[in-house]
């Protein structure tokens, strides 16, 4: 099994909307990572990255000025970075636009796998206002979409675990590779947040944001390495270790 790391954009913004305690006053470029996950048989798509028209023009392509507080910057989209038509699944670790917004470049036969909960969420006006989601994102791929209830075996060998881990978002989910290989998504930004739970200025459940962490802190002090979501420090396009 291979995994790769993409590099699918990058956004710019105060660096205290993301750590609690930072400095509002300082701006900081956070990468926007997704992945790659090769077996015999399966090649696999985590995440989406921007779509080339946020990145253009967000104001344009959502009809809002939602993403006014950020610098959006991408040199390739993910249909740029590989061949799509070779992805045999795609898993959404939750529909925020840095990760779902390439959900629109995807071929119409690729699943999309998705927490019920998350997708439930991005349905209802509530939860969307709540959370921050962009409908855009992911209203055209309806007949797509895998609903999965909680941990979920992804390839029925126990060796791709999607693990629910909610709290950033109401059904954000995280995907543990092997016995040694976490890809944590927004469950922290940061490596630190797994120790200090210094997260974003929002959640949708700072409680069930700290008890994800808990949950990956555990999995990490086992021996596994736990990816974070938006890490300038560590987030390296390339090859992942497993």
């Amino acid at each position: 099994m291979k995994v790769e790391m993409l590099d699918v954009g990058s956004f710019t913004s105060a660096a205290g909307i993301w750590r609690r305690g930072d400095e509002m006053d300082r701006q900081v470029r956070f990468p926007i990572p997704a992945y790659v996950i090769e077996t015999a048989e399966e090649r696999i798509l985590v995440d989406t990255g921007l779509h080339p028209g946020a990145a253009e023009d967000a104001a344009r392509h959502y009809g809002s000025d939602a993403l006014g507080m950020f610098e959006l910057e991408l040199d390739a989209s993910v249909d740029q970075r590989i061949d799509l038509s070779t992805i045999t699944k795609v898993v959404m670790t939750h529909l925020h636009f840095d990760h779902a917004g390439g959900l629109a470049l995807l071929p119409a036969s690729v699943p999309i796998i998705i927490q019920r909960r998350e997708w439930v969420a991005g349905h209802d006006p509530a939860a969307v206002k709540k959370n921050f989601f962009l409908m855009a994102d992911y209203r055209t791929v309806d007949e797509q979409i895998v609903l999965v209830d909680g941990d979920h075996d992804l390839l029925d060998d126990g060796s791709i675990q999607l693990l629910l881990t909610p709290g950033h978002t109401p059904g954000h989910q995280s995907v543990r590779i092997g016995e040694r290989l976490v890809l944590g998504g927004d469950v922290t930004h940061f490596a630190s947040g797994l120790d200090d739970h210094r997260f974003p200025a929002f959640a949708d459940d700072f409680r069930a944001q700290a008890e994800s962490a808990d949950r990956l802190r555990a999995l990490r002090d086992a021996g596994a390495v736990v990816r974070p979501g938006h890490d300038p420090e560590v987030l390296v396009p390339g090859p992942v270790t497993l």
